[in-house]
């Protein structure tokens, strides 16, 4: 039979878990929570360690599969040896809104799930689910474990965790694709791209992709150059490659590696399976074929796709009194600008003014104002960003101006560390109503600003690093 776990212990450990697996996904995808729910036995009462707040709001859906039904405890095909601690049977993520989760069946804990925030801007889940996976595995094999061999380590394995998720999912997504025999090793790649995404030429940080493919594939690729087996670059001379990465800068050609050298250079054309390295100055994207699975900069791997996705934005108009067709017209307009000012790498500032009568603001005021639901005129108000000042967009999805100046009295919550394009954005909507102000910084997040606050900075829950969780009942925790 499964041991019950002393209370103290269980508290630490989960605690430590809880800590490592949220400061490792902090780094790795933003701000995250995260949270558990478990039954160390089929008999035991379910628990819930939820220290952030993550699961507010579905206490009705964790009530009905878990304290309504007992469905859950019946599972013939788990061992009731703790020792069998890896033989995990998985269950299904729920697919909750705004949530990841991975949990199993196992000899150690009977039952468990975690979960984390689902951010809008992950190039892919994977490796997030990999990361919660191996929280899964961690717990298990913690609490097949004598207390007194604990050490705390697995909460310093998950906060490291972010080369090692990114690498699982693509093993698992090679094994899916071409089976468990592939001579092609990931962490070896991974480690090149992080050096060669460093590595500058002539001040200059590296453009184009580096296509890894497995050797049985190569005959499937269009090879535009072959290199001489006797002369080919090693993938770990990362200076050499970031040389031969010049002849493919802005192109629709890869270099070509099996993971080991440099063979030559191909074109578009891909194999059924492949790890391409997409280089794109500062930082690039990690793909499996042509589908994103992380980003990478400044020597490390993350999730975001570098392109603002607004949902904050998106929000704050589903909130005013406008046509629903009206909020999903401004909110493609913006996005639009603020990508186009992304991928251009400039500042821009864009106001949306929703009051009935557009307010006056300083600057080029255009008379008759532009379309934006036109194309070409949106296309003429992507290049007018590029001019200091801001973009005046009124409720009737027109142009209003631009280069235009933002006043107002300083106020408490003001920003010293920030740029005057943010903090002019501050006063001016803490003194107009009905104004929304997107700020994009070249060097910075996406800022949706509304009445003086910045609404992506507004922090909904409070870190509490280095404590011992409490662990409610589940039955007790949905009736709170």
């Amino acid at each position: 039979m499964i041991e019950q776990a002393p209370y103290s212990f269980l508290r630490r450990c989960i605690s430590d878990l809880l800590n490592g697996l949220s400061d490792g996904l902090t780094h790795f995808s933003g701000a995250s929570r995260a949270a558990v729910i478990f039954a160390l036995r089929p008999d035991s009462p379910m628990l819930v360690c939820d220290p952030q707040n993550l699961l507010k709001g579905h206490e009705p859906i964790f009530k009905s599969l878990y304290v309504d039904s007992q469905k859950w405890r019946a599972n013939d095909l788990v061992s009731q040896d703790r020792k069998r601690f890896a033989d995990i049977i998985p269950i299904k993520n729920l697919g909750l809104a705004g949530l990841l989760s991975n949990g199993g069946y196992s000899g150690s804990v009977f039952f468990q799930q975690w979960f984390t925030e689902h951010h809008p801007d992950l190039c892919s889940t994977g490796p997030t689910e990999c990361w919660l996976e191996h929280a899964v595995w961690r717990f298990s094999h913690d609490l097949a474990n004598d207390q007194d061999l604990y050490t705390g380590i697995s909460g310093y394995f998950l906060k490291e965790y972010a080369t090692h998720a990114v690498r699982d999912y693509i093993i698992d997504q090679m094994n899916l694709l071409l089976g468990w025999d592939s001579p092609v090793r990931i962490y070896p790649v991974l480690d090149a791209i992080l050096l060669i995404s460093e590595t500058r030429e002539e001040g200059s940080y590296p453009e184009g992709r580096l296509l890894v493919v497995d050797p049985d594939m190569l005959d499937r690729l269009d090879f535009l150059v072959k290199f001489q087996e006797s002369v080919r670059p090693q993938l770990v001379n990362s200076k050499h490659v970031r040389k031969l990465l010049l002849t493919v800068e802005r192109s629709g050609r890869h270099l070509v590696s099996d993971g080991r050298a440099i063979l030559g250079i191909c074109g578009d054309s891909l194999p059924p399976f492949s790890v391409c390295a997409d280089f794109r100055g500062r930082h690039g994207f990690l793909k499996i074929n042509r589908n994103k699975v992380c980003s990478f900069a400044d020597g490390r791997f993350s999730s975001t796709t570098y392109q603002a996705k607004l949902v904050h934005l998106e929000e704050l108009l589903l909130e005013t009194d406008l046509d629903r067709s009206v909020s999903y017209f401004l909110l493609k307009i913006v996005v639009s600008l603020v990508h186009h000012s992304q991928q251009r790498k400039h500042g821009c500032t864009v106001v949306l003014d929703l009051n009935a009568q557009p307010v006056a603001i300083s600057g080029q005021t255009l008379a008759p104002p532009l379309d934006l639901r036109k194309p070409y005129m949106l296309k003429m108000a992507k290049s007018l960003a590029k001019v200091d000042g801001a973009l005046h967009i009124g409720a009737d999805m027109h142009l209003h101006g631009f280069a235009c100046l933002l006043d107002g009295r300083t106020f408490p919550g003001e920003d010293l560390a920030r740029g005057a394009r943010y903090n002019s954005a501050l006063r001016f909507t803490a003194e107009h109503a009905n104004i929304i102000v997107v700020v994009v910084s070249s060097d910075r997040p996406v800022s949706v600003i509304h009445q003086g606050v910045d609404v992506h900075g507004v922090c909904t829950w409070n870190r509490k690093d280095g404590c011992v969780y409490n662990l409610d009942r589940l039955d007790y925790w949905v009736g709170l």
